[in-house]
C-alpha cells in the first residue's frame, strides 16, 4: 500500500503545481492598450509668449477607452510648436494620458481646437479622433 499512496500523492502536487502556474499565469496577464503617437519635435518658444484660460470644463474620451477632464479656469502657457498645432502645458492640473502606460501630457491647439497630445518624455504627438472647441479666453503678458 505504501507505494498507491506515494503515486496518489505525487498525482495531488503535480495538479496542485498546475494550478498554481495557470493561477499565476492568469494573474500576470493584462490587456494591451496601446497609445497610438508619432514622433514629432517641438519648436521651443525663446521669450514671454501666450497664455490662456479654459472658460468652462472639457471632457475627453480617449481613443484608448480613458477620459480626462481639463478643468475650467485651469492656466494653460505656450511652450512651443509642431506640425500639428500649438502645445500648452499647465501648473495647475496634472495631465496624463493612459493606456498600458500612463505618459504625462501636454495639449496641442489649432484654430482653437483640442486635437491632441504631446509626449514630451517619448517626444511625440497622440492624436484625438474628433477635435474639440476650446473656449480659450488670452491672458495679457507684463513684460
Amino acid at each position: 500500500m505504501p507505494i498507491y499512496q506515494s503515486k496518489k500523492k505525487s498525482v495531488r502536487n503535480s495538479v496542485g503545481i498546475c494550478l498554481i502556474f495557470i493561477f499565476l499565469l492568469h494573474a500576470c496577464a493584462f490587456d494591451v492598450i496601446r497609445l497610438r503617437q508619432s514622433p514629432c519635435q517641438i519648436e521651443r518658444c525663446k521669450f514671454n509668449c501666450k497664455s490662456f484660460k479654459l472658460g468652462k470644463e472639457i471632457q475627453i474620451t480617449l481613443d484608448t477607452g480613458y477620459s480626462r477632464k481639463l478643468k475650467d479656469g485651469v492656466r494653460w502657457d505656450y511652450v512651443g510648436v509642431i506640425p500639428v498645432g500649438e502645445v500648452f502645458t499647465t501648473n495647475d492640473q496634472i495631465l496624463t494620458l493612459e493606456g498600458s502606460n500612463i505618459f504625462e501630457a501636454y495639449i496641442v491647439v489649432s484654430s482653437g481646437k483640442l486635437v491632441g497630445f504631446y509626449l514630451p518624455v517619448q517626444k511625440a504627438f497622440s492624436s484625438i479622433s474628433d477635435p474639440i472647441d476650446l473656449e480659450m479666453i488670452e491672458l495679457k503678458h507684463i513684460r
